[in-house]
């Protein structure tokens, strides 16, 4: 079945992916697999994929979409959950015109319209543009102008049965910082479902109360979260917990939680017994962590032959603008220039281990490795990754493994300088022994050339460098004339 699909005009690369994964998690492409994607086997992450089309003339970051789910119940559940989806509908008609618009709804066939426009049933008509304004006088005109649609029911404005929508985009120009629209375009539909964007007020970060510096943003820790397919009964790691933010966007959802920071004074006491992590919990009556762990990503505490018991791992790695990675050791234990030591039996409970510097290469190699380690066959590992915009930039480089399939990846700029990945990787390959001696090779080999990854993975320096090896003259990368357009592309 074809629907309409209408999303919110933000975090553009975000929408379609978003919908994919939760196609994935209502089962909308059956135990079998299937779906409009190529490549793959039969049920392989390349195959399960939805089939879309764009209304004609339309740009692929207009807000309209359509894309064929197998059924209502599905497209309800996938709208309701999403974030960035206003609404599915079933639709009735469109056209260029409102003469268009009206053969076309006549000719919809009656057996599917009748049922909805019955005496006993009450409706609300909702009109709704992008792009331009729409004064109340003319909503009313152009609900007015609907009269050859037979409606017998109540009108009812709070809580009808039946919500119908009226959307429309006009030929605006090119100077709103809206994608191109070539001719005007009027929808007409019946709602199937809409996103639930009133949990993010509830869910803000100013009104949390327990914050730190790189705490997720509400709505991305809930995109994360359905990119990750959180749901009851699955189990979901973070090992860079922080303050939490991300396994709260799970926790909403139903899934069992569990995080590990490397530093205790994050994960043990907060700013207080009433100001923590676990307060975070409590203010919005979610269940409790399984646990929270003292660890570090690059010297993991699981037991030797431990594996596949995360069902996916949502996590924002360190990549040192805001907070810099840190892993155990200290220069000096890097250096060998002392052994590992022993914390005395009366440190234990306030002594804070000493901690390095901790690249972005080496940070992913090691988490890549713990996620094809733990994560269950089909789990998800879903994380961002920093990309620097300069002069070459075209197609970004992800890092890789034998035991992942990259599903998704989804920008989001952040300065005319750099932008972050959202990478949404499934496990499809068992984690051999033969992954696990390579995978340790190459630790040995990062460890070697610590100083050459921290130089060459430190973001920080990158973003931050000094004002004269980046001038800002008329031979710079970036001037005042490459402003971000509604995309955030550069022309």
């Amino acid at each position: 079945m074809w629907f309409l699909c209408v999303f919110y005009h933000r975090l553009l690369d975000y929408r379609r992916p978003e919908v994919e994964s939760l196609a994935e998690l209502f089962d909308a492409f059956g135990s079998s697999g299937g779906g409009g994607g190529e490549g793959g086997g039969e049920g392989s992450p390349s195959s399960r994929s939805l089939e879309w089309k764009l209304p004609e003339n339309h740009h692929i970051d207009s807000p309209f979409h359509f894309v064929n789910l197998p059924s209502e119940e599905i497209a309800r559940n996938i709208a309701n959950r999403s974030l960035l989806v206003k609404g599915i509908y079933e639709l009735w008609g469109q056209g260029t015109s409102y003469e268009e618009l009206e053969k076309a709804i006549i000719e919809f066939p009656d057996e599917r319209k009748l049922p909805y426009l019955i005496p006993e049933s009450t409706f609300r008509i909702t009109v709704d543009s992008f792009g331009k304004v729409i004064s109340f006088n003319e909503q009313n005109e152009r609900i007015q102008g609907l009269s050859y649609i037979p409606f017998k029911g109540r009108v009812n404005l709070r809580n009808p049965d039946h919500k119908f929508w009226l959307m429309e985009t006009d030929d605006y120009g090119s100077n709103n910082g809206l994608p191109p629209v070539v001719q005007k375009t009027i929808f007409f539909g019946r709602e199937i479902g809409a996103a639930d964007r009133k949990l993010l007020p509830t869910y803000q970060l100013k009104s949390r109360k327990y914050l730190g510096p790189t705490a997720m943003d509400a709505e991305m820790a809930f995109l994360m979260a359905n990119q990750g397919l959180a749901k009851p009964g699955k189990l979901v790691y973070d090992p860079f917990v922080g303050t939490g933010s991300i396994l709260v966007a799970a926790a909403h959802f139903g899934a069992m939680t569990m995080g590990a920071d490397i530093d205790i004074r994050v994960v043990r006491d907060g700013r207080g017994p009433n100001c923590n992590v676990w307060s975070n919990f409590e203010q919005y009556k979610l269940p409790m962590p399984i646990s929270l762990l003292r660890a570090d990503n690059n010297m993991p505490p699981w037991r030797p032959g431990l594996r596949e018991i995360f069902d996916a791992i949502i996590c924002d790695p360190p990549y040192g603008v805001r907070a810099g990675g840190r892993k155990s050791g200290g220069r000096k234990l890097l250096k060998g220039v002392v052994g590992p030591y022993t914390v005395p039996e009366e440190k234990r409970n306030d002594h804070i281990p000493s901690t390095a510097s901790y690249s972005l290469a080496e940070c992913m190699h090691d988490l890549l490795d713990l996620s094809a380690k733990m994560l269950v066959m089909g789990g998800r590992l879903v994380c961002f990754y920093p990309v620097l915009r300069d002069d070459g930039y075209t197609n970004a480089q992800f890092p890789e493994h034998p035991c992942f399939t990259l599903i998704a990846s989804c920008e989001q700029i952040l300065s005319l300088r750099y932008s972050r990945y959202l990478l949404t990787m499934v496990k499809t390959g068992a984690y051999t022994k033969e992954i696990e001696e390579s995978a340790r090779k190459m630790h040995l080999d990062f460890k070697e050339n610590h100083l050459k990854w921290l130089e060459d993975g430190n973001l920080h320096s990158a973003v931050f460098s000094p004002a004269e090896s980046q001038e800002m003259g008329s031979n710079s990368k970036f001037d005042r004339d490459s402003k971000p357009k509604y995309r955030g592309k550069y022309v």
